[in-house]
């Protein structure tokens, strides 16, 4: 099993810490966020000068609220600073997110947009070695000319993308090198809907897997809890859980955050649920969980809650996630 971290903390410094962290202890990759408050490129960018071996990612950065071209050479420059350990994973966001934080048009489906993105990527890749770049898509149309990337350390850099639902799981086997799979994927709904839809792809899966690790494991538990009922106040992603039957379990949590009835939202998250979803316990108890996801994939992204969370108990659950899943 090889395991990446997901870079949770919220100041840069600490990012950076944890990444250290996780390459000390021989992890396979570490991944920066992008949010409103954070830019996943820059991130990466300090988080890639600051190691020398382990992989380092974004899970995701926005693909509609910059250009792909910038997309490409941000993930072109930080390709240099690390000698080719980028990977490039992309997301389209929600509709919300795209239009009330960035003042982004979004496209409905934005699946085929998504394809032409990636596409225009790939195309500024393979570029890099002069000659001009002209792409012409159904979204994307670029003519330079003089186009040329000078001290690119290889010529492709991989691209994984986030997907949720089945059309933007399809576009990731199509045209991307891996999918990003959502916190709130359960195992059922990877072996029913996920990986049926991969089956005959070169993609690979890398899921996020929400993991809180503390000597006192009802802690753990009502953190992991708390980041799950939080995502599930996006109506969105109510369809992952048709697969277990807990479709109105959404619905709850989505009218108690109307409410800001916090406790509701926790309470609605079940054992089963949670289970189903995260590993939390002591690191004894979520080193035996996460074998629950062997033969689902061999690179998991263990990611530290944070909702309701002080930076430093953030800070101190992706040590804990170093130490307890290190290889080294």
């Amino acid at each position: 099993m090889r395991y990446g971290m997901i870079l949770t903390a919220a100041s840069i410094r600490d990012q950076i810490a944890a990444a250290q962290a996780a390459e000390k202890h021989g992890f396979h990759s570490v991944w920066t966020l992008e949010f409103f408050h954070q830019h996943g490129l820059v991130r990466l960018g300090a988080v890639g000068a600051a190691t020398k071996r382990v992989k380092v990612g974004t899970a995701i950065a926005y693909a509609f609220m910059r250009t792909p071209m910038l997309a490409a050479s941000a993930a072109m420059d930080v390709d240099e600073i690390t000698d080719g350990r980028v990977i490039l994973g992309l997301g389209s966001g929600t509709r919300s997110m795209n239009v009330n934080w960035y003042s982004m048009p979004f496209d409905d489906p934005p699946a085929p947009r998504m394809r032409d993105a990636i596409g225009l990527i790939r195309a500024a890749f393979d570029a890099q070695k002069g000659g001009g770049l002209s792409y012409e898509g159904p979204y994307y149309k670029v003519r330079i000319p003089q186009y040329a990337r000078p001290g690119a350390p290889r010529e492709r850099i991989p691209v994984y993308l986030a997907g949720v639902n089945k059309f933007m799981i399809k576009a990731a086997a199509e045209v991307a090198d891996g999918l990003i799979g959502h916190p709130i994927y359960t195992r059922k709904y990877i072996s029913d809907k996920v990986l049926p839809a991969l089956e005959g792809s070169s993609c690979e899966l890398a899921p996020y897997v929400i993991t809180s690790i503390h000597d006192n494991p009802d802690v753990a538990r009502r953190e992991a809890r708390a980041q799950v009922a939080f995502y599930y106040t996006t109506r969105l992603y109510h369809t992952i859980l048709d697969s277990h039957g807990w479709r109105s379990v959404g619905e709850e949590i989505s009218a108690a955050f109307k409410r800001m009835d916090f406790k509701a939202m926790e309470a609605a998250v079940s054992d089963e649920m949670l289970d189903a979803i995260a590993v939390a316990g002591t690191p004894d108890e979520v080193k035996d969980r996460i074998r629950q996801w062997d033969g689902l994939s061999d690179h998991l992204l263990l990611y530290s809650p944070s909702i309701g969370m002080k930076p430093e108990r953030v800070q101190e659950n992706l040590l804990a996630i170093a130490e307890t899943f290190g290889t080294a």
